[in-house]
């Protein structure tokens, strides 16, 4: 603490008013200045008391000196606490809130009195590695502690008069339309990245239109895409990446693109911007961004049994332990070994539909014959078991038991747009489509600029 004495306009003085003055100080002494020496005090006595009568100590060379010795006894005769500090404490596997107060030396009974509070105060009970605790300790207390319970909400506790007190904080989180838009040169996942776009957007993206477009062969150099989508921020800080609102897939001039639509019953989708869904009663691919190593071919050479023999499936090469998803809604018919197919799951999708998937490495935990599964669930893992020279997943699309190409059939899509909706779509699908033009303009503009 600095006290701050600003002298004032010099003014004739009086015995009656350099007797108070000294007063004060004799009080600021007094009340606790023991490191003012004795001939230190005697000094500046003598030169007031010389002032007092209008004459000057040989040793004064400003009429500030007092001021300055006023200054410096009261600072010294004050106490100035250390301010606290807040502590940001990691925690790590193992820990509890009682190991880490103990580790900040805080008694056990903070420990008793902070999680007595009650509320929100009960998820410190749970804290898991990663998480992390502000706390301010002032003279072996607990002052202090905030964490953070989602994005969204804040526990904040603060000792005050009656003690500790916890408090829930609720922020207001700010959503912000960004746009990307990137050329195919690699690959969707490469390309992805290089346009600034995260693992788990790029994700998002190729299910939007996994329905439409196999990301592992129908890529072309020089197809673009576009994204639309939110930021979240709180306080002015991003948070994370949102949802995807709106996006855009051209390839060799034909064009997808796809809307996001919340309607007011809550359920969400991506719609083209006339109103029909794109999703579809079955995914095309099961394993996401795999090689096709063996298309449906009825007249293949078998690569084990050097025989004609017709491969009534699509094989796709991926690495063991790669997931595989269910390309529709159904019911698992059959999940063991099954010769030649190795560790095998077949669903019976409804109207006479069955697909099958193979060469499986290990089956998804806790699905077994007769589970139900939805689109996009991971049934399984890639793997060689059965007659397979490498990792692989090999799918059979079956309708009334007669093998259909997986990559070519009709697949049906679902319902469209409800008419009582169509107007509230038309008018959000008409600001997004506008975003992803002016993406797909500016990826058009630096491209005429990169050409020679």
């Amino acid at each position: 603490m600095k006290f701050d004495y600003i002298p004032g306009v010099p003014t004739p003085r009086t015995p009656w008013r350099r007797l108070s003055l000294l007063g004060l100080l004799g009080f600021a002494v007094a009340a606790g200045t023991a490191q003012l020496s004795g001939s230190f005090l005697a000094a500046s006595v003598q030169a007031d008391a010389l002032n007092a009568l209008g004459q000057q100590s040989p040793n004064d060379t400003s009429g500030a000196d007092f001021d300055s010795i006023i200054q410096t006894a009261v600072k010294d005769a004050l106490t100035v606490p250390e301010a606290s500090q807040w502590t940001t404490v990691s925690v790590k596997s193992g820990q509890n809130l009682s190991i880490i107060f103990e580790a900040l030396g805080l008694a056990h009974d903070e420990v008793f009195d902070l999680l007595s509070l009650g509320g929100d105060v009960h998820r410190l009970k749970k804290l898991i590695s990663g998480d992390e605790l502000h706390i301010r300790i002032a003279d072996d207390r607990l002052e202090g502690l905030t964490y953070s319970l989602d994005e969204r909400r804040t526990l904040e506790v603060r000792r005050g008069d009656r003690g500790l007190e916890a408090v829930t904080l609720t922020a207001e989180i700010e959503r912000r339309s960004t746009e990307i838009a990137g050329e195919i040169r690699d690959s969707l996942f490469l390309d992805g990245r290089r346009a600034k776009l995260s693992d788990r957007m790029i994700m998002e993206f190729a299910d939007i239109f996994g329905y439409d477009i196999d990301f592992a062969q129908d890529l072309h150099p020089g197809d673009r895409f576009a994204v639309v989508y939110e930021e979240l921020y709180r306080d002015g800080k991003k948070l994370r990446d949102g949802d995807i609102l709106a996006a855009e897939f051209n390839s060799q001039g034909h064009k997808l693109r796809a809307v996001r639509f919340t309607a007011p019953d809550g359920n969400t989708a991506y719609y083209t911007p006339q109103g029909q869904s794109l999703r579809k009663a079955f995914i095309r691919t099961p394993v996401d961004f795999a090689r096709i190593s063996s298309p449906f071919n009825l007249r293949r050479l078998h690569p084990i049994l050097h025989t004609i023999r017709a491969h009534k499936g699509v094989d796709y090469a991926a690495g063991t332990g790669t997931p595989i998803k269910a390309t529709g809604d159904g019911k698992i018919s059959f999940q063991g070994a099954k010769r030649g197919y190795g560790n095998v799951v077949t669903i019976k999708h409804g109207s006479g539909v069955e697909t099958l998937y193979a060469h499986m490495s290990r089956f998804r935990s806790g699905l077994r014959t007769g589970s139900r599964v939805r689109q996009g669930q991971v049934i399984g893992y890639v793997g060689k078991s059965g007659l397979a020279t490498a990792p692989h997943l090999h799918y059979e699309f079956r309708i009334d038991g007669l093998h259909k190409n997986p990559m070519t059939v009709a697949l049906p899509r679902a319902n469209p747009i409800e008419a009582r909706y169509m107007a509230r779509f038309r008018s959000d699908s008409a600001q997004m489509t506008a975003a992803l033009e002016r993406a797909d303009t500016r990826l058009a503009s630096l491209g005429a600029l990169a050409r020679p």
